[in-house]
C-alpha cells in the first residue's frame, strides 16, 4: 500500500490538495495519507497533524512574531515524516514553509521522494527559485503548460497536470438570466482586487474609468465578505449604481452574466476566462514596489491568458499606464463592440483548452503524475 505525506499551507493549496486526494483514492482506494491540510482536505477524510491555519501568515510584519511557532510546526512535520517513513512527501504551494520541511526531511532521509505541486513562476521573475527548489524536490506538478521546460532545466522532472480553474462549476444560462434581471441592466463587472491595500489603491482609478460606460450599464462588484464594508465605502460614488456581491453563487452568476469585466491583475483573469467573460486588466503598486518589480520582471505581460496565447489578447494597463482615461476607453469599447468581445472570447476558450478543459480533471492528472513518479 502506498503511503504519502501531504502538506498544504494556505486555502489555495488546500483546494489543490483536496482534488489530489480524490484523484489518489480513485487510482488506489486504500492509499494511506498523512500530513497537514485545511478544511477542504479534511472534508475528504484527511486528518491534519495540526491546523493548517497556523501556517497562513503573509507579510514580514506578520511573520516575524510567528517565527518561533512556524519553526516548531516545521520541526513537527519533519519529525512526523521521519516516523511514518512515507513513500513520498508531496508539498502543495506555500514554498516558504513547505520547502523548509522538505529540506529537513531529506536531510534525515536522503532517499525520500519529494514532489511539489505548483511550479514557481520563474518564467516571470526570480529565476533562481527553480534551482533552489531542485536541491530538495525531485518532481514538480505544474499548473501552466509552458512551465515544465523551466523546471527540467533546473534539474527536476515535471508534468503539466492542468489548472484547477477548468474544473470549477460555471453558472447555468438560467442563473445568468436571473442575475441580469436582478441587476436591471447590462452587467459590467469591476474587480479592484482581493486584498485591502490593492482595493484601496485601485478603487479610485477604476471608479474614474467608469465615467465612460454606456448609460444602460449596471456595475457589479464581487468581493470577499471581510472586505465588503470597506469596498462599499470606496465605490459609493461610482457611476453605474454599483451593486456589491459577496455570496459564492451570486458571484458565479455575475461572472457568467457580465458583458465584460475590468479587473485587477491576478488569478481572477483565469476565473473570468473560465466564464467566457471578456476583460480589461489594470494594476499598480506603490512606487518602491513598482521600481523593484519592473527591474525583476522578465515578461511584457502579466495576464496569464496573454502568456498562454503568446500574444496580447486582453488589454492590459500596468504601472504608469494604470490611468483612468486609457482604461475607461478600452473598457467602454469592449462593452459596446460585439466584434471585440467575440474575438477575445475565442481566445479565452483557447486558453481554457490549453489549461486542460475537456480532459481529465486536474486532480486526477496530478494523482497519475505522483504515482508514475513513484513507479520510476
Amino acid at each position: 500500500m502506498t503511503r504519502l505525506f501531504l502538506i498544504a499551507g494556505e486555502p489555495s493549496g488546500d483546494r489543490l490538495g483536496a482534488a489530489l486526494i480524490r484523484g489518489l483514492r480513485t487510482l488506489e482506494p486504500g492509499i494511506e495519507l498523512h500530513g497537514v491540510g485545511g478544511p477542504e482536505m479534511i472534508a475528504e477524510g484527511f486528518v491534519s497533524l495540526f491546523p493548517m491555519e497556523t501556517l497562513s501568515v503573509m507579510g514580514l510584519a506578520e511573520v516575524l512574531p510567528r517565527l518561533p511557532d512556524l519553526f516548531r510546526r516545521r520541526d513537527a512535520a519533519a519529525a512526523a515524516i521521519a516516523e511514518l517513513r512515507p513513500d513520498a512527501l508531496v508539498t502543495i504551494d506555500s514554498p516558504d514553509f513547505c520547502l523548509r520541511v522538505a529540506g529537513k526531511a531529506r536531510a534525515a532521509r536522503p532517499g525520500l521522494a519529494t514532489i511539489h505541486y505548483v511550479a514557481p513562476s520563474v518564467w516571470a521573475w526570480r529565476a533562481g527559485r527553480a534551482a533552489r527548489m531542485a536541491r530538495v524536490v525531485d518532481h514538480v506538478l505544474a499548473l501552466l503548460p509552458f512551465e515544465p521546460p523551466f523546471m527540467k532545466a533546473a534539474g527536476m522532472s515535471c508534468d503539466f497536470v492542468g489548472h484547477p480553474v477548468v474544473a470549477e462549476r460555471q453558472a447555468s444560462a438560467d442563473e445568468c438570466a436571473a442575475f441580469r434581471g436582478r441587476a436591471g441592466g447590462e452587467v459590467a463587472l469591476v474587480l479592484p482586487g482581493s486584498r485591502r491595500g490593492e482595493v484601496t489603491r485601485l478603487a479610485p482609478v477604476f471608479g474614474a474609468a467608469l465615467e465612460r460606460l454606456p448609460r444602460d450599464t449596471r456595475v457589479v462588484v464581487p468581493t470577499v465578505p471581510h472586505l465588503a464594508e470597506s469596498v462599499r465605502d470606496l465605490i459609493r460614488r461610482w457611476p453605474g449604481d454599483p451593486m456589491l456581491v459577496t455570496e459564492p453563487s451570486e458571484k458565479r452568476a455575475a461572472f457568467g452574466a457580465a458583458r465584460a469585466a475590468l479587473a485587477a491583475s491576478g488569478t481572477v483573469s483565469l476565473e473570468l476566462a473560465a466564464s467566457r467573460t471578456p476583460m480589461v486588466i489594470a494594476y499598480d503598486m506603490n512606487w518602491i514596489s513598482r521600481q523593484i518589480v519592473s527591474r525583476l520582471l522578465k515578461v511584457d505581460t502579466v495576464t496569464l491568458v496573454n502568456l498562454i496565447a503568446g500574444r496580447t489578447v486582453v488589454p492590459e494597463f500596468l504601472g504608469p499606464a494604470c490611468r483612468p482615461g486609457p482604461i475607461g476607453e478600452a473598457f467602454a469599447r469592449l462593452l459596446s463592440a460585439p466584434s471585440e468581445r467575440e474575438a477575445q472570447t475565442a481566445a479565452l476558450d483557447g486558453a481554457m483548452a490549453a489549461l486542460g478543459r475537456g480532459g481529465e480533471a486536474p486532480g486526477l492528472r496530478a494523482a497519475r503524475s505522483v504515482m508514475a513518479h513513484l513507479r520510476k
